[in-house]
């Protein structure tokens, strides 16, 4: 178990106890080097010698009982708690796969292009980063449960195939199941749920944007935003738009800007349009995850070491020039 100073300490030691024995060391050290000097110069005043390079003297003998003190404090291990930001928390990766998004106006198609985005995004995370996978049309599926092991993601990304119609507010309630672990859905009555709130959590929703069924959008963001989950929505197609062939029937898809703009405002989130691959390519930067601050230990026996070997190096050099020799 490690020892601390307190509770709520910045600094910590491994061992107060030979910091003790060490600065004890340290106190005799010094009060043996005031008693020689004084009973140095008495000795050479009785002898009728005066004393010279009484002050080089002095702080040759002061910089080596410094570094004897330094490295009593080093010997101790001490250890600074260090607050660093970085990116953590939990991060759904909400993936459109219905019907619209076998749509050809983002080559070689949309869901493909999503796809290679969604691993590019993948990839740039780093392992502080839960990482989960939601896969919806008409439902939401979860495709894989936040974990970090983002290779889990990958092969989840991998796994998407197109089947059936959109619905972004369950994309939204998928989303936040996964998230909080239980069930999250809109009343009967139309009252929305309390999940709790978790402002570590943000949803990358990836879709063309074409909501044609299921749960009101913007209540189902109003649901995000009250838990202080971001939404960013990643546009996928173009706003000219191309067809595609549902069930023997010719059903012209475009990109829908405004329905994903407003699921981003209204969490605090940001829509990030990718009309081409080039673009699509680049989202992994262009999303910045909210930075947490936690406490990371800070090890400073190292520093602590080097500094005491400088100053016991400089009183030997002092010493040895006030008297041609070490000791």
């Amino acid at each position: 178990m490690t020892d601390g100073l307190d509770e709520g300490s910045l600094v910590t030691l491994s061992s107060p106890l030979l910091l003790v024995l060490g600065l004890l060391v340290t106190v005799a050290l010094a009060w043996a080097a005031v008693v020689s000097a004084r009973r140095r110069r008495a000795a050479l005043a009785a002898a009728g010698v005066s004393l010279t390079g009484g002050r080089r003297a002095s702080l040759g003998v002061g910089l080596t009982v410094a570094g004897v003190g330094v490295l009593a404090v080093a010997v101790s291990g001490p250890t600074a708690m260090v607050p660093v930001p970085r990116a953590s928390g939990t991060v759904i990766l909400a993936v459109d796969v219905s019907n619209s998004m076998g749509a050809d106006d983002v080559t070689p198609t949309r869901l493909a292009a999503a796809q290679r985005a969604a691993r590019a995004f993948v990839e740039a995370q780093p392992t502080s980063v839960d990482i989960g996978v939601i896969a919806f049309e008409q439902g939401a599926l979860t495709a894989a449960r936040p974990d970090a092991d983002h290779s889990i993601a990958l092969k989840a990304i991998d796994r998407l195939r197109i089947t059936g119609s959109t619905s972004l507010g369950t994309a939204i309630l998928g989303s936040l199941t996964a998230i909080t672990g239980k069930q999250v859905a809109i009343g009967r009555d139309g009252a929305a749920p309390d999940i709790g709130y978790w402002p570590s959590a943000t949803i990358v929703m990836f879709s063309d944007g074409q909501n044609q069924s299921g749960t009101d959008v913007v209540q189902a963001a109003e649901v995000a935003q009250k838990a202080g989950v971001q939404i960013h929505t990643v546009g996928i197609g173009t706003t000219n738009g191309a067809t595609v062939e549902v069930d023997g029937f010719h059903l012209q898809t475009s990109l829908d800007e405004d329905a994903l703009a407003t699921i981003a405002q209204t969490t605090g989130g940001a829509y990030h349009p990718a009309l081409d691959a080039a673009r699509l390519d680049g989202i992994a930067d262009s999303i910045d995850l909210r930075l947490t601050v936690s406490d990371e230990p800070l090890p400073l026996a190292g520093g602590l070491i080097w500094l005491a070997l400088a100053l016991l190096t400089a009183g030997a050099a002092f010493t040895v020039l006030r008297s041609g020799r070490v000791i």
